[in-house]
């Protein structure tokens, strides 16, 4: 055939220099992520603090500024439990919302998250899997050195085109934008921030939800771990983790 012959490895550092390359191990990582997916969702979930999901969502304010907001919820009870809002969606934004994740665990039942998520009676640990998407936050070094040091965490990013596998986060964010913010005017992120935070104090403590039975997210959570506190909404598989 007409054209220029060129060796294997000419080939390879063309496609490189392009970025068109898969890394190295891509599809051992692959074939890991998707083996945590399934110990993440072969059972149930039925107590706070087993599954937290996290995205970024961004909005526009009136003054013309972009402001992304990093929120986390507890998946059993829809509790919201922070919101901050940020110009980046940077690993460090990610880290900072999980941090503030914990610092509102600690602050609703007294003891820190890592206490909650160990048997007082078998002193074994059941990390929080923290449940993403693929997005360059959340596969930074960065982000899974955060997770490594935490023992009380687990991470697990959902199958690439597959939004409804991180549904309850996504269902927040719909509620918080139709329910309240597409309805004020909103100058700039500080602003923003007010409204999010004022929108929490309905969420979590007044909103009944139909998932949870038209029960309140606050009280689900901080309701003692028992048999009777579990949900009837929750994921058989990991596809199944979806809007309610």
């Amino acid at each position: 055939m007409d054209g220029f012959h060129a060796s294997q490895a000419t080939v390879r550092r063309a496609l490189a220099r392009r970025g068109l390359l898969q890394p190295v191990g891509y599809q051992r990582e692959r074939r890991e992520l998707a083996k945590a997916r399934k110990a993440a969702f072969v059972e149930a979930p039925t107590r706070r603090n087993r599954v937290w999901q996290t995205d970024f969502s961004e909005l526009e304010t009136g003054g013309g500024g972009t402001w992304q907001m990093s929120g986390v919820v507890d998946y059993v009870a829809k509790l919201a439990l922070c919101c901050p809002v940020t110009t980046t969606k940077t690993w460090r934004d990610a880290v900072a919302a999980l941090e503030d994740a914990r610092s509102a665990v600690e602050d609703l039942l007294g003891v820190p998250l890592l206490e909650d998520c160990t048997c007082s009676q078998t002193g074994e640990l059941t990390p929080v899997i923290i449940v993403s998407d693929n997005g360059p936050c959340y596969r930074a070094v960065g982000f899974a050195r955060y997770i490594a040091s935490r023992p009380e965490l687990q991470h697990v990013r959902t199958r690439h085109r597959s939004p409804g596998t991180n549904g309850v986060i996504e269902r927040f964010y719909e509620s918080i934008k139709y329910e309240h913010l597409y309805r004020h005017e909103i100058n700039d992120g500080p602003a923003l921030a007010d409204h999010v935070d004022g929108y929490l104090h309905i969420y979590n403590p007044q909103r009944p939800h139909e998932a949870l039975k038209f029960a309140l997210p606050i009280d689900r959570y901080i309701a003692v771990p028992t048999p009777e506190n579990t949900t009837e909404t929750t994921p058989t598989t990991e596809e199944s983790v979806s809007p309610t």
